[in-house]
């Protein structure tokens, strides 16, 4: 372990000016991913600010039928919300389809978001990693790509975001509440918030240096069928092979994000107005581009057969 500081802010501005002000400052809640990355010497923050006292653990109403979740409503207490279990099913399901119930206690909402990839790659600090090492080169793109991404992917990363609850964030269009250094707030769409990895890999969100989590926006619910997919390799503590939120409304046009295909959540508008095709008109528009390697070719029709069984189970309903 590398020696680092220390400090508990005393507000969300505080915490920002801490970060900004100090190179290799980390904030620090949950630190479920990072005390992991630290112990491998993946991460090595020079100071480390502790946000849990700032009173960003709770659930609130918004005045236009939605709801307020703060960055440090752990996801337990997010999953087993009796609101966003009636109103946000989809979004109770993927949180409890992640990690084991031990983590998801300590887990919170904004360190859920800004969790980096389990590439192994990226953990094997042998091997060349552009996101971990930047310039160094990407040994996924000629090694072992069963788990990564098909779609989105560039010649520097080919990774995929781990989130099962970002997932369903993007199929309820939330956005992100922030607050920098300077003590200013903005507002960004979770469509907006991950970035592909392009030639800068090691960027990951619409983040500014400095800038800290305050809140996630959910906006008014959607009523009809809310499903939650999780293809992968064992039945439990287990990252997606590939994952489908889905929200089938009672009218309008339904919604489908998907996870384990690329580097952020991935839903494609033009996707959603293929339902009249069935699943492999949805897939094959989800999917236009992809570029898999041959190792991981497996998800393209995977992909088609998860949607069919979740229009099934919508069908069902």
């Amino acid at each position: 372990m590398k020696p680092f500081t220390y400090e508990r802010a005393t507000s969300p501005a505080a915490a920002a000016a801490a970060v900004a002000a100090k190179p290799g400052a980390k904030f620090v809640a949950g630190g479920t991913n990072l005390l992991d990355l630290m112990k491998l010497q993946i991460e090595a923050p020079t100071h480390l600010v502790d946000v849990n006292r700032l009173g960003l653990d709770t659930i609130e109403a918004t005045p236009d039928g939605g709801l307020r979740v703060g960055a440090l409503v752990r996801n337990t207490a997010l999953a087993a919300d009796s609101r966003v279990r009636r109103d946000y099913g989809v979004l109770s399901r993927a949180l409890l389809s992640g990690a084991s119930g031990q983590l998801r206690n300590k887990a919170t909402t904004a360190g859920n978001l800004l969790q980096r990839t389990r590439c192994p790659y990226f953990y094997d600090t042998n091997q060349a990693c552009n996101k971990r090492k930047p310039g160094s080169g990407c040994a996924a793109l000629g090694g072992y790509s069963r788990a990564l991404a098909v779609i989105g992917t560039s010649k520097d990363c080919i990774a995929t975001h781990p989130s099962d609850m970002a997932v369903a964030m993007r199929a309820l269009d939330a956005t992100v509440e922030t607050v920098d250094g300077g003590g200013r707030t903005r507002t960004i769409p979770i469509a907006d918030f991950h970035r592909l990895p392009g030639s800068t890999p090691w960027i990951e969100t619409a983040l500014t240096p400095g800038e800290m989590i305050t809140a996630v926006t959910l906006p008014a619910p959607v009523r009809g069928t809310h499903i939650y997919r999780k293809v992968r390799d064992r039945a439990s503590y287990a990252f997606a092979t590939i994952s489908v939120a889905a929200i089938l409304p009672e009218s309008g046009t339904p919604r489908f994000a998907f996870g384990g295909l690329a580097h952020k959540p991935w839903r494609v508008a033009a996707a959603e107005a293929r339902l009249d095709g069935g699943a492999k008109a949805i897939a094959a528009a989800a999917l236009a581009g992809a570029t898999p390697t041959s190792q991981n070719a497996y998800k393209i029709p995977l992909v088609e057969r998860t949607l069919a069984a979740v229009l099934a189970e919508g069908r069902a309903a």
